[in-house]
């Protein structure tokens, strides 16, 4: 009978012993489907300069936006750390800097380095032949546009991979002292401006001053004389920087600055270097971005129009289609100097052969969303908000 009860409570024991282990062994494998793999070592780390103020600038919030998705992405494995214009190069520098490693990557736009190949400008900031920067975006990805960029990269020997985002909309024709509308009101106009367009303002019959974005220097340019009209970028930019205290005349779209996207460039080698899974958080992340980035700017932009409009007295025009017709006609001067060079020339019969496609789709296809809204609200430029 003794035996008996030592042998039962043997086989309960091992049961016992079984059921722990086996209970163990399930959780484990549980443990392991259900937590993610999660790196013990110290995390890889991405130093990024964007080519914007740090303070009160929609475009570096951007950049920080951008920030905050490769990080959240990463999980803790990957850090990525958004520094302010200037802290590291000057904004036209950046390329460079990445390029060569002194930074890891940058947050900037093609027309800061397109005087190494003029054809950088057809990335960001080029003429349109009746596309917007999303379809330009759409070309880069889709319309053989990243094979031209990587050439360009390979001709300049710049160790560099690139990523686009955020369709930016048109930039405005500027700020000027009184409502214009004709080209004889231009013609002689001293104005201010940066990058190429200054070439088709000039062709233009305007005389561009290239000033700083200096409020001050800016505020005194207009009050002088020195300069009659002046153009910044968007209306969040441009009620932060102050231009409704030097005009009260805003003329808004324009073909002279009509397509523009942010570039998020990284140092070519130290990206192949990383781990899979942390290049595609890279290059999702911009494509994430791209999109909040453009609600954030049309809610935003549109919000400021208002308060320049409510606030500050603001009188806000549409550019006259006399004004953008001379828009074109400058484009169609400049680019006959342009494509001289094959490369140049191949690039935009490429844009060209896109647009020509996408765009008769988009027109035949798209409503007039104008007349809805104006069978909703009236015309859009007596609508009260």
């Amino acid at each position: 009978m003794l035996k008996k009860n030592k042998t039962s409570k043997k086989i309960k024991t091992s049961s016992r012993r079984k059921f722990i282990k086996t209970a163990v062994a399930t959780t484990t494998v549980a443990a392991s489907i259900t937590m993610p793999n999660v790196s013990l070592g110290a995390p890889v780390t991405l130093k990024m300069q964007a080519a914007w103020q740090g303070k009160k600038n929609i475009f570096f919030e951007m950049a920080k936006d951008y920030e905050k998705r490769v990080n959240e992405m990463a999980g803790g494995s990957m850090k990525l750390e958004v520094l302010p214009r200037g802290a590291i190069v000057e904004a036209n520098k950046i390329t460079d800097a990445v390029s060569e490693g002194v930074v890891d990557a940058g947050h900037t736009a093609t027309v800061y380095w397109y005087n190494k190949n003029n054809a950088a400008i057809l990335f960001g900031g080029g003429p349109t032949f009746g596309f917007s920067s999303q379809e330009l975006i759409g070309w880069i990805e889709y319309g053989g546009g990243r094979a031209y960029l990587e050439k360009i990269f390979r001709l300049l020997n710049l160790d560099i991979i690139s990523f686009f985002a955020m369709p930016a909309p048109a930039q405005s024709f500027g700020w000027f002292q009184e409502h214009t509308t004709k080209i004889s009101e231009i013609t002689g106009m001293k104005y201010r401006t940066s990058g190429m367009v200054t070439d088709i303002l000039s062709k233009m019959g305007m005389i561009v001053r290239k000033l700083s974005d200096s409020e001050i220097e800016m505020k005194t340019a207009m009050e002088t004389g020195l300069i009659e009209g002046s153009e910044f970028n968007n209306p969040t930019l441009d009620k932060d920087f102050g231009m409704q205290e030097i005009s009260k005349h805003y003329h808004l779209g324009s073909y002279y600055k009509s397509i523009g996207i942010f570039e998020l460039e990284f140092n070519k080698t130290k990206f192949n270097n990383l781990e899979p899974h942390h290049q595609a958080i890279l290059r999702y992340a911009a494509e994430s971005v791209n999109s909040d980035n453009y609600w954030k700017a049309i809610q935003r932009y549109s919000t400021d129009l208002i308060k320049l409009t409510n606030d500050h007295r603001v009188n806000i025009y549409k550019t006259s289609e006399e004004i953008l017709l001379e828009q074109l006609k400058a484009w169609d001067i400049i680019l006959a100097e342009k494509i001289k060079d094959p490369l140049f020339k191949e690039i935009v019969e490429s844009q060209k052969i896109y647009c020509k496609k996408v765009m008769k789709y988009l027109f035949l296809n798209q409503p007039d969303y104008r007349l809805a809204y104006k069978h909703a609200f009236g015309e859009p430029s007596k609508v009260k908000i």
